[in-house]
């Protein structure tokens, strides 16, 4: 008897084993889904050139002002000083735990964090600090800077911050470098990632009573670079730390090669590219169609000193649009929002003020396997969105929905009949020269905000053709400290903007797009989205545990979005252009995500 109960004590032990998650070995990296592609023992990062010189300069050029050096709170959230944590010119004073590979959809590797560890459940992360991790003062960094950047961020940060971590239920120390971070449930399977992507702040040298206030006072960070010198609203210069503690880490190999670097701003766009043209600032990524195919006519394009080079990605081109805003009552019918978009004619304005270049949006996911443009939805799709009926139109659906196509005439009459048609179902008439509510008499009308003269440009050419159905749309230009206070606090009707995508959406797109955000000053939902088929994909995408099904819920909403009409698609540029003067040298590989300015190196200092 006493061997029986032995083995069912065993049995029953296994029992529970398997049923508890099962924590993984600590990784020097993790992924969204699947495994890491690069093994622990890795050199480099395949985009990067480990024997790139260091030295020299790199300048930089932004059209606008800055008024604050703290990148993590609402308060001049967009006039933040470029360069301190930033997606574009890179994470040069602050870093995360880890960081992300560029070759890959999600996947992040060791900086701060030397390993992390995760069950399979994702219920909980783990990281182990690397011992040699320094600020910049030379202070170590510690499981309690980590804690408190954490707190702190939720607390008093962005929004997004918020919504991210409010997720996590217990914080504690493991050991002398361990930090844990536990979750309610393993529902959001992104949360360990984001959490590894965490900038982390020096405990020691913040005040929490003031975190929220913007400032011009240097902040202390653990980041390759110092800043040095700053001119307020002018210019910022920072300088690489030569003490800098992660410089031979394979994940920083051939990377942060200039001893320093200079972001200048300009009035407009027009002064910033002759400085270029003189040679004041170094790298000049173009948008612009008719710069790049006129502009570029100056002594140093021509004699080599300057090149133009284009680049592909692999990266959905995401969405570029007018987003309106439902929270006003003339945008609040979907009918409404539809005809504007019909109204939106992208053949001739592409033609007549773009040398034909752009290719047009249809998907918040565009040319990936993530958009749903194209495609019929799956039964994984279907299965997702059975209970939400009437959140996806039938031509989103089955695949054929493209936006509306006009014959380029800048005035298509078939078109501008289908527009007024919907109008009318949705309660309005023409009334002499004007679209006026039948019910109340009101004339259909807005404003559409802008922040720059090529923003402006494309609203008065929308504005023309909306004027020829009676719509009253109004152009106001602002500088940026009233434009990000009034976008802010959602004080507008239409705005231009782009959401931009990843191979890997997450929660990001709660803060774009979910119910909880639409009431949050400064959150991303621009929009006012409160639909909950969105909510609902969001959190599916969330949950997905393998590729095939989070791919099935970005597709879902993608189709919800693209139904709901929030937005008027406008267009992408296939390819990424970028001029750059030839003392400034790159990686002959891009990674899959695009090109990485923080590989990039001065043939000065090679010399």
């Amino acid at each position: 008897m006493k061997t029986i109960a032995l083995r069912l004590a065993a049995l029953a032990a296994a029992f529970l084993a398997l049923a508890a998650p099962v924590a993984a070995a600590p990784q020097h990296g993790i992924a969204m889904h699947g495994a890491p592609a690069l093994p622990a023992d890795f050199d480099h990062f395949a985009y990067a050139n480990p024997d790139a010189p260091k030295g020299g300069r790199v300048t930089y050029a932004f059209t606008g002002t800055f008024d604050s050096l703290n990148p993590f709170i609402v308060k001049s959230a967009t006039t933040t000083a470029r360069g301190i944590w930033d997606v574009s010119l890179g994470n040069n004073v602050f870093e995360s735990l880890l960081v992300r590979g560029r070759d890959e959809p999600f996947t992040l590797y060791g900086l701060v964090a030397q390993t992390v560890e995760t069950p399979d459940d994702r219920s909980f992360v783990e990281f182990t600090i690397d011992p040699r991790a320094r600020f910049s003062d030379g202070a170590p960094i510690t499981p309690a800077d980590v804690i408190f950047s954490l707190e702190i961020l939720r607390d008093k940060g962005r929004p997004i911050y918020r919504s991210w971590y409010s997720k996590v239920v217990k914080s504690e120390t493991v050991g002398e470098r361990g930090v844990r971070f536990t979750f309610a449930d393993g529902s959001d399977r992104e949360l360990p990632l984001l959490l590894g992507l965490m900038p982390i702040l020096p405990k020691h040298a913040i005040d929490p009573a003031t975190f929220d206030q913007s400032t011009l006072k240097p902040m202390i960070g653990s980041g390759p670079y110092v800043i040095a010198a700053v001119s307020p609203g002018k210019s910022v210069t920072y300088r690489r730390n030569p003490d800098y503690w992660a410089k031979d880490l394979p994940v920083k190999r051939g990377f942060d090669n200039f001893d320093e670097i200079k972001v200048d701003y300009y009035t407009d766009r027009n002064a910033m590219f002759e400085a270029f043209k003189k040679g004041l600032y170094d790298v000049n990524p173009e948008v612009d169609p008719t710069s790049w195919e006129t502009g570029y006519d100056f002594p140093a394009v021509a004699d080599g000193r300057v090149v133009k080079e284009s680049f592909k990605t692999g990266l959905p081109k995401g969405m570029n649009g007018f987003a309106l805003n439902t929270r006003r009552k003339a945008l609040s019918d979907v009918r409404v929002r539809e005809a504007l978009a019909m109204l939106f004619d992208f053949e001739w304005i592409n033609k007549t003020l773009y040398f034909g270049v752009y290719a047009r949006n249809a998907s918040f996911f565009e040319d990936s396997e993530l958009s749903s443009v194209g495609r019929p939805a799956s039964a994984g799709e279907r299965a997702l969105l059975a209970a939400f009926p009437g959140a996806v139109e039938p031509d989103v659906m089955d695949g054929s929905y493209r936006p509306t196509v006009a014959d380029g005439s800048g005035g298509d009459r078939k078109v501008m009949r289908a527009a007024l048609d919907l109008l009318g179902a949705a309660g309005y008439a023409l009334k002499g020269n004007a679209l006026v509510e039948t019910a109340t008499g009101t004339p259909l009308g807005f404003e559409i905000l802008v922040q720059a003269r090529d923003q402006e440009r494309l609203a008065l050419a929308w504005q023309r053709t909306l004027r020829r159905v009676g719509i009253a749309a109004t152009v106001r230009l602002v500088d940026a400290t009233q434009y990000q206070r009034r976008v802010a606090s959602f004080d507008f009707d239409i705005i231009q903007t782009a959401w931009p995508a990843s191979l890997s959406p997450g929660n990001e797109q709660g803060n774009r797009w979910a119910s909880s955000a639409a009431g949050i000053e400064g959150s991303f939902n621009y929009v006012g989205a409160h639909e909950p088929a969105i909510d609902a994909m969001i959190a599916a995408l969330l949950a997905a545990r393998d590729r095939p099904d989070f791919v099935d819920a970005v597709r879902a909403l993608d189709r919800v979005l693209i139904s709901q009409h929030y937005v008027v698609p406008l267009f992408y540029l296939p390819d990424v252009w970028v001029a750059r003067w030839t003392r400034i040298a790159r990686p002959q590989t891009s990674a899959l995500q695009g090109y990485t300015l923080s590989t990039w190196w001065s043939t000065e200092a090679a010399r």
